[in-house]
Parts: C-alpha cells; sequence; structure tokens
C-alpha cells in the first residue's frame, strides 16, 4: 500500500509541474490537468502504471533460493494463456479485446482451481494481480499500439512465472 501511495504522490508531483511548466510556456494553449481528477482515478494510474512496468519481479520471492511448487492446474493455466499470446493474430482493437476476453476465461479457470496455500500462494498473487489488471486493460485498449504494448506486458508476466514456480 505504501508503494502505491508513493507511485500516486509521485504521478501527482509530475503532472502538476509539468502541467505548470506547460501553463508557462504554452499560456495560450489548452492543457490536460489533473483538476477533477479523484483520488481514486490517481491510485488506479499509479496502479496500472506499476502493474505494465512488472514492477511485481521486486515484491514476489523465491522459497529459500528455489522456485515455490505450484499445482499442476495452475501451471497449465499459465501454460495456456502463454500459448493464446504467442499464437493470436492481432490485427485490430478487436483482436486485442477477444484476446482479452479469452485470457480472462483461463484466468478465471486458473484461480478457480488453485489449490495452492501458504507462502507459495501468497507469493502466486503477487504474480497473479498484475496479470488481472493487465488483462482488464487489454480488454479497454482504443488502439493497436496500445493494444501491442499490453501484450507484450501481459507476456513478459506469463514469461516470468517459471522464475518463479514450477
Amino acid at each position: 500500500m505504501k508503494k502505491v501511495i508513493l507511485t500516486t504522490a509521485i504521478i501527482s508531483a509530475l503532472l502538476i509541474s509539468c502541467n505548470e511548466t506547460k501553463h508557462k510556456e504554452e499560456s495560450t494553449e489548452t492543457v490536460q490537468t489533473t483538476e477533477g481528477v479523484n483520488e481514486h482515478e490517481m491510485e488506479e494510474m499509479a496502479t496500472e502504471m506499476h502493474s505494465m512496468n512488472n514492477a511485481w519481479v521486486n515484491e514476489i520471492k523465491l522459497d529459500n533460493g528455489s522456485k515455490w511448487q505450484a499445482n499442476l492446474e495452475t501451471t497449465e493455466g499459465v501454460d495456456k494463456m502463454l500459448g493464446l499470446v504467442k499464437t493470436s493474430d492481432l490485427k485490430t482493437v478487436e483482436d486485442y479485446h477477444t484476446l482479452a476476453s479469452k485470457l480472462n476465461e483461463d484466468k478465471n479457470v486458473l484461480v478457480k482451481k488453485c489449490t495452492m496455500e501458504g507462502p507459495s500462494h501468497d507469493n502466486l498473487h503477487v504474480f497473479l494481480h498484475p496479470l488481472i489488471e493487465k488483462i482488464e486493460a487489454l480488454g479497454k485498449v482504443s488502439t493497436t499500439d496500445e493494444g501491442s504494448e499490453v501484450t507484450a506486458s501481459i507476456k513478459e508476466n506469463l514469461d516470468g512465472y517459471y522464475t518463479y514456480f514450477q
């Protein structure tokens, strides 16, 4: 929670300072401000930025230097999602939205079939939380460039599973 608050504060400071500079340099142009953006929206933006840059790898732990033992269904679910990302022919925004829907279905099955407990389960949540946010973001993209960027981040997240779980 402290990281989210810190990230939100940094983003707010950057937005405000960038905004003030733009007002000084371009006083006649309309610029976007943070006025009217509530604290919840700022926190969502900070969380999304945190998730997209795969900062979760700084939070996840190994099991005394070894990979965590995951249940077979969890690993199969990650394999299936990674296969979808690798084999999808993504040309339109709708293609990205369709991929997001399929990934969301597979993620829901993975969560439902997870039988992990204790520290391995806790670390799985460190892995899953940003993945869930990325899948949601993919379902909301409005350009193919944005879709490509989010998909690359999802692939990186899924690839990272094998660093921490077996």
